[in-house]
């Protein structure tokens, strides 16, 4: 049988995530860059700040197709 104290601490519960947060700098000091490094390495897109002409052309296109009814000024 599992005792309470177990079930307190599983993974993925605040408590279990700040024990991991402890635990893991002195084992792997760099493992937060390295999981953040290999976030920003998937991204495939560019987004929109690598071409701002593009993003303007799109805005464009949205507002022309908007739902939103025009308001009278």
């Amino acid at each position: 049988m599992i005792g309470e104290e177990e079930t307190n601490q599983m993974a993925g519960t605040k408590e279990g995530g700040v024990k991991a947060a402890a635990k893991n700098p002195p084992r792997a000091p760099e493992l937060y860059a390295k999981i953040g490094a290999k976030g920003g390495r998937n991204g495939r897109t560019g987004g929109f700040a690598a071409n701002p002409e593009l993003a303007r052309i799109a805005g464009a296109k949205g507002g022309r197709i908007s739902r939103r009814r025009k308001t009278e000024a």
